[in-house]
C-alpha cells in the first residue's frame, strides 16, 4: 500500500469497512488500490506531456494546440484536487468515493479525446500524435484495472477517441491494425490483473472478517470474565451473610452449644435472610440469562392494575413497620374498569414492579411511597413508583442502572446484588416498553414502567396463585402428586410445600420407578426433575408414551434455572415449568398452569 493510500484509510475507517458486506469490502479494497495508483498516474501524464508538446510543436494548428494544453492543465488540476479530497473524512463514504473516482477517470478520458481531436488535424504528425493519445488512453486503462466498473467504463471512454480517428481515416492501415491489437491486448491484461486482484480482495476480506470475529470473541470473553468476577465479588457477601443467619437459627433449633430454642423473632429473621438470598440468586440468574441473550417473555393481555394492587398490599406490612405510607392511585378511566389491557408478560411485570416497589420501600426512611397507574398516551400504559427517599443525582442514577453497581450513599447495609434495575430495564424493553427514571438528591425518586396498551384486549382475571396468595388448604382441591427428584433436599422442600397446600404426595426413588407408578396408579400431577443428569427428559417422554389416561397426566418439569432445560422439558411433554429454588406462590402457580393445560388424567373430580 502506498503512503497516500495509508493516509486515506485511517484505522477507524478500516474497522468500519471490515464490518461491511463482502461485496462492499471488495469494492472498498479495489478503490483503495486504485487510489494508491493515482499519484503514479499523475507522474505518468506529467512525463508524457513534454513528449506530446514536442510532437505537437510541428502541427500547423497552434491555436487548437494551445486550447488542448489548457484543457489538459485544467484536467490535471481537477484530478489533483480529487487526489487530495480522497484524504478527507468525507471520502469514507463508499458510494460517494466510487462516484468521485469514476468521474475523475472520465475527466481524463475526456482530456484524451480532446487531444485526439487536436491530433487528427495536425497534418504530417497526425498519426504520431494519435498514437501518443492512444498510449495515454491505454495508460488510463492500466490505472483503472483494479476496479472493474472503472475498467469497463473509463477504459473504453479513454481509448475511444484515438481509435475512432485512426479508423475513420486510415492513412496507414498497418498502424490502425496495430492500434486495435495493442488496445485489445491492454484490455486482456487489464481484465487478467483485475481478476487476480479480486481474488486477493476476497482473501483479504475473509482474513479481516476472521480478525474482526476473533476480536469480538475476545471482547465477549473479557466481558464474561468481568461479569463473573463481579458476580463472585457481589454474591460472596450476600451468600455468606444469609447462610450465617440461617446457620445460627438452625444451630439454636438443634440445641447445639446449650442454646435455647430459637425465638419467633429469630426464626422470622432467618426466614427473611433466606428470602433475601433467594431473591438475590433469582435476580442474578435472570441477569446472567439476559447477558447471554436467552431471556424470553410471553406477551399477553395482562391486568397490570391488579398486579400493582396486589404488590402494594404485599409491601404494606413492611412499609407500616417503618412508619411509611404506601398508596395506589389510578386514572378514573382505569378505576371504572375500561375495556383494554396491557400487552406484557404477567410474571415479568410482577417481577419488574416488585423490584421497583421493593426498592422504594427499602430505601425510603420517612414519608410515603405512591404507585400511580395512568394512560399517558394512546396505546401506552404507565406505572409510576414515586417515593420520598434519599433520591439520586444524575451520575448516581446512571450508575444505578449498571450491573453489579450499588450506590454506597443510599444502599449501605442493605442486601442486594445491584442487578434489579438493570434486569428491570431489560425486561421492559423485551416486552415492548421502557423503564424511565428521574430523581433528585434529598427529594426522592420516580421510576416509570411504560407498556403497550390495547383498548380491545381482555386480560384474564388473576388466580390466587398468580397473586401470591396460598389460601386456606381446606378450601382448595386436594391433588395426588408424584415427585421424581434425585436431590433429597429439593424433594423434601417440594413435599413440604405441597403438603402445606393440602395435597397428597408420593415420591419415586428414580425415573424408572416414576414411570411404573404412573402406569399403575392414578395421579393428578407429576413433578419430574428435567436435568440431563437425572434423565428427566427421557422419563417424561416415556410417561407421555404410556397408553390411556396415564400418558395424559399433567407434568411439571423441575429445572435449575437454565432456559435450555425449560425448552427440553416442554419438548419432552411437560405441561408447566417450576424453577428451583421455588416459592410457595410459584409452586401453586405451576400446579394451576399444569391443570389448566390438561384435564385430570383419570377424568374425575379431584377429591
Amino acid at each position: 500500500m502506498s503512503p497516500i493510500s495509508a493516509r486515506i484509510f485511517s484505522p477507524m475507517a478500516r474497522q468500519a469497512e471490515i464490518r461491511r458486506a463482502p461485496h462492499a469490502q471488495m469494492t472498498a479494497q479495489a478503490l483503495e488500490t486504485q487510489a494508491g495508483l493515482l499519484p503514479y498516474a499523475l507522474m505518468a501524464f506529467a512525463v508524457s506531456l513534454p513528449i506530446f508538446v514536442w510532437a505537437g510543436g510541428h502541427a500547423p494548428n497552434a491555436a487548437w494546440m494551445s486550447a488542448a494544453f489548457v484543457t489538459f492543465a485544467v484536467a490535471w488540476g481537477m484530478f489533483y484536487a480529487v487526489v487530495n479530497w480522497l484524504k478527507e473524512p468525507a471520502a469514507q463514504d463508499l458510494a460517494r468515493r466510487a462516484r468521485v473516482q469514476l468521474m475523475g477517470g472520465l475527466l481524463w478520458a475526456t482530456a484524451t479525446a480532446q487531444l485526439a481531436g487536436f491530433a487528427d488535424g495536425a497534418g504530417p504528425v497526425r498519426e504520431t500524435l494519435l498514437m501518443i493519445s492512444l498510449a495515454a488512453g491505454i495508460m488510463c486503462l492500466v490505472f483503472t484495472a483494479p476496479w472493474l466498473p472503472a475498467l469497463l467504463i473509463v477504459g473504453p471512454a479513454a481509448v475511444a477517441g484515438p481509435l475512432a480517428f485512426l479508423t475513420l481515416r486510415q492513412d496507414n492501415p498497418d498502424a490502425t491494425h496495430l492500434a486495435w491489437g495493442g488496445t485489445a491486448l491492454a484490455f486482456a491484461l487489464g481484465f487478467l490483473v483485475n481478476r487476480m486482484l479480486r481474488r486477493q480482495y476476497e482473501l483479504a476480506a475473509e482474513r479481516e472478517g476472521l480478525a474482526a470475529e476473533r476480536a469480538e470473541q475476545a471482547e465477549a470473553a473479557r466481558r464474561l470474565a468481568r461479569s463473573k468476577s463481579d458476580l463472585v465479588a457481589t454474591l460472596s457477601d450476600e451468600i455468606r451473610n444469609g447462610l450465617t443467619g440461617v446457620a445460627h437459627v438452625l444451630a439454636a433449633a438443634a440445641g447445639r452449644g446449650g442454646r435455647a430454642a430459637p425465638s419467633r423473632e429469630q426464626l422470622a429473621a432467618g426466614l427473611d435472610a433466606v428470602n433475601e438470598l433467594l431473591s438475590v440468586l433469582n435476580t442474578t440468574l435472570d441477569a446472567e440469562t439476559a447477558e447471554a441473550g436467552r431471556l424470553t417473555v410471553e406477551p399477553q393481555p395482562t391486568d397490570v392494575l391488579a398486579i400493582a394492587r396486589d404488590l402494594v398490599l404485599a409491601h404494606r406490612p413492611q412499609a407500616s413497620a417503618k412508619g411509611l405510607e404506601i398508596a395506589l392511585h389510578m386514572d378514573a378511566d382505569l378505576a371504572s374498569g375500561p375495556a383494554g389491557a396491557a400487552i406484557a408478560d404477567p410474571a415479568r411485570v410482577r417481577q419488574v414492579l416488585g423490584a421497583l416497589i421493593g426498592n422504594a420501600v427499602k430505601f425510603t426512611l420517612r414519608g410515603r411511597v405512591e404507585v400511580r397507574v395512568t394512560l399517558p398516551a394512546a396505546g401506552r400504559l404507565a406505572v409510576e413508583v414515586a417515593d420520598t427517599g434519599p433520591g439520586l443525582s444524575e451520575d448516581e442514577l446512571a450508575l444505578a442502572f449498571q450491573p453489579f453497581q450499588r450506590i454506597r450513599r443510599t444502599s449501605a447495609g442493605s442486601p442486594g446484588a445491584g442487578l434489579g434495575l438493570t434486569l428491570a430495564r431489560q425486561l421492559a424493553t423485551l416486552m415492548g416498553g421502557e423503564l424511565r427514571a428521574h430523581s433528585a438528591a434529598g427529594v426522592g425518586s420516580c421510576f416509570t414502567l411504560e407498556l403497550p396498551w390495547q383498548a380491545d384486549a381482555v386480560a384474564p382475571r388473576p388466580a390466587a396463585a398468580d397473586q401470591g396468595q396460598i389460601g386456606d388448604p381446606a378450601e382448595r382441591p386436594r391433588l395426588r402428586v408424584l415427585i421424581a427428584e434425585d436431590d433429597s433436599l429439593a424433594a423434601a422442600s417440594l413435599r413440604n410445600g405441597l403438603e402445606q397446600l393440602g395435597h397428597k404426595v408420593a415420591q419415586a426413588a428414580d425415573g424408572h420407578r416414576a414411570v411404573e407408578l404412573t402406569r399403575v396408579c392414578d395421579f393428578d400431577v407429576l413433578m419430574i426433575a428435567a436435568s440431563a443428569a437425572s434423565d428427566g427428559p427421557a422419563v417424561m417422554s416415556r410417561i407421555r408414551g404410556l397408553e390411556g389416561a396415564a400418558g395424559r397426566t399433567p407434568m411439571i418439569a423441575l429445572i435449575g434455572g437454565d432456559p435450555d432445560e425449560a425448552e427440553v422439558g416442554l419438548a419432552a411433554g411437560a405441561s408447566a415449568i417450576l424453577r428451583k429454588p421455588f416459592s410457595m406462590p410459584a409452586l401453586a402457580r405451576a400446579l394451576a398452569d399444569a391443570l389448566a393445560v390438561r384435564a385430570c388424567a383419570n377424568d374425575r373430580e379431584v377429591a
